[in-house]
């Protein structure tokens, strides 16, 4: 078994990467290695992200429509929409809006109430896309009225003639939240309260939201958000400038990045390599695979572009000089991180993508009322993890909306 390496040596060698390939782009033109921002890392020689399937050669599920509610691809009790938003370079762009609807689940919990007394909005991560069922039923059933957005060029939203997840400024997904509320005001009122839930790099797109919006939720809960450059804030002020150079001259160009996809194989459920399954978890979706759509959520994962990284540093630099969120804000994370060159067990109960003690460190320059939660055995979703480590995730999700959230 790979032996996790201490602290000091896990993420800030892959975060150096960062560096040195942007500073081999602008000395050579399309060279170098960098780690991706789903944290998987990059090794030297390692295949180039570049080499990812086109979006032109991807077969899409067809898109709701834009003017009413339709199932959605999870299913019965889930439904989407189109958001139509302003074209940008590229043309059409839209947001996707998905909601639950616990009497149309077979699946909804026992209890749920028939009538909500507040509004969720969750907020997906890079290379991903809201397929948490069970998440959505676990906020029904504390009250809530469950939507999800996919944001313009991910997931349901994405279009053939997009790049995918690409934007130069993380505050252009003002739009796409804003046509989200916009459908939540309309079938809930504009006085409901809301709750925004933020995962990995949704985490820090929704706490900058938060932090431009201030008034404007009950609460915000971040699920691992990534809210630093791995390394240090001192790799990420050398990175910035370099970048920032290369943003300007080719915004799209590709930092080329090695994925291991070992965060993907834990999501896609247990192997035979993996040994006996653990007793009691046959059924459980962390065994048997939560199987995210592959053309939404691809292994590798998309290309990472300079004017997109930009943004994402302009974004740390944010948090780093401290946020303003007026609203209690839940931070949860794995126990701790791991990465490791060879696949190991324990990547299925660690966080593989971010530094969990960094994201806790800059928890505390959210705002004045920030609670971290911090739960051993988690993967990096921690609503993703083992049955077990849910149980707790849902039960101290519950006890913290009772005190900040419910009324």
């Amino acid at each position: 078994m790979v032996k996790d390496p201490p602290d000091d040596d896990v993420v800030p060698p892959r975060s150096e990467r960062v560096r040195q390939a942007v500073a081999a782009r602008l000395r050579a033109g399309g060279t170098g290695t960098t780690s991706t921002p789903d944290g998987t890392g990059a090794t030297e020689g390692a295949a180039s992200q570049a080499e990812a399937v086109p979006e032109q050669a991807v077969v899409f599920p067809p898109p709701p429509p834009a003017d009413r509610w339709v199932e959605d691809v999870l299913g019965a009790g889930f439904e989407a929409r189109t958001l139509p938003l302003h074209d940008d370079d590229e043309g059409e762009v839209v947001a996707t809006l998905v909601r639950h609807v616990p009497v149309s689940d077979p699946e909804a919990l026992t209890g749920t109430p028939s009538t909500p007394t507040f509004t969720v909005l969750y907020v997906h991560g890079w290379n991903d896309y809201f397929y948490h069922r069970e998440q959505a039923r676990e906020w029904s059933a504390l009250g809530g009225a469950f939507y999800a957005l996919d944001l313009r060029k991910y997931g349901r939203s994405l279009r053939s003639h997009q790049t995918r997840g690409y934007v130069e400024n993380l505050s252009t997904y003002d739009e796409d939240i804003h046509a989200a509320l916009e459908v939540l005001r309309a079938e809930h009122g504009v006085g409901t309260d809301l709750v925004l839930v933020g995962h990995s790099t949704g985490g820090l797109t929704t706490a900058l939201w938060a932090h431009r919006h201030p008034g404007a939720l009950r609460a915000l809960v971040l699920n691992s958000p990534w809210l630093e450059l791995q390394g240090t804030s001192l790799l990420r002020t050398l990175s910035t400038p370099l970048v920032g150079s290369l943003a300007r001259l080719q915004p799209r160009s590709v930092l080329p990045t090695a994925d291991p996809g070992f965060y993907q194989r834990a999501l896609m459920g247990w192997t035979e390599a993996d040994g006996p399954v653990p007793a009691g978890s046959e059924d459980d979706p962390f065994v048997t695979g939560w199987n995210p759509e592959p053309a939404w959520r691809t292994s590798p994962a998309a290309p990472i572009r300079a004017g997109w990284l930009a943004a994402i540093l302009a974004g740390h630099a944010q948090v780093a000089a401290e946020l303003e969120i007026s609203c209690p804000v839940l931070v949860m994370t794995s126990g701790r991180s791991f990465v490791s060159p060879r696949w190991s067990q324990q990547m299925r109960e660690t966080d593989t993508v971010l530094d969990v003690e960094q994201i806790r460190r800059r928890a505390l320059q959210l705002g004045p009322l920030v609670t971290v939660a911090r739960f051993d055995g988690a993967i990096h979703d921690v609503t993703l993890s083992a049955a077990a480590v849910r149980r707790r995730v849902y039960a101290e999700l519950r006890r913290w909306a009772r005190a900040y959230v419910l009324r």
